[in-house]
């Protein structure tokens, strides 16, 4: 697996706007159990102005494209708040361990996540869309 690394836990870099959403999410009395790996990765992430966000990074609306390490299969996913989920369109809640690991991920980065099969690893093959840098800053 040369050029790719796993996700370790540094800090993500998130747009201004996702980090409110976000962070208003993990605050709600609804959604408050479900979102401890969220609340970690937003306590420690770089959060910067929609504009500046690198067009390598998946943010919120985010649909990429991932291979399974392992099974070496490709999906492909939109990340989403948790009323928008429809896996049957690819559409993940954040609140999903999936999503949470791929949000602030790079292109070429392995993320690691425990999904209700067990240990996940999955490389990011590329960003299909990323609101920020199509200049989709209202989503």
């Amino acid at each position: 697996m040369s050029g790719s690394s796993v996700l370790s836990p540094t800090r993500i870099t998130i747009t201004a706007v996702d980090f409110d959403r976000l962070n208003e999410l993990v605050q709600s009395p609804r959604y408050r159990a479900a979102t401890t790996g969220l609340r970690d990765e937003l306590v420690n992430g770089i959060v910067v102005a929609s504009p500046d966000v690198p067009k390598r990074i998946v943010a919120m609306r985010s649909r990429v494209r991932v291979r399974d390490v392992q099974a070496d299969d490709s999906q492909t996913y939109t990340l989403v708040y948790p009323e928008e989920a429809d896996i049957g369109q690819g559409k993940v809640s954040i609140l999903a361990p999936l999503a949470t690991a791929l949000l602030g991920a790079r292109a070429g980065q392995v993320v690691e996540f425990d999904a209700p099969a067990g240990p996940q690893r999955l490389r990011v093959e590329k960003i299909l869309y990323q609101p920020e840098a199509a200049g989709d800053f209202h989503l």
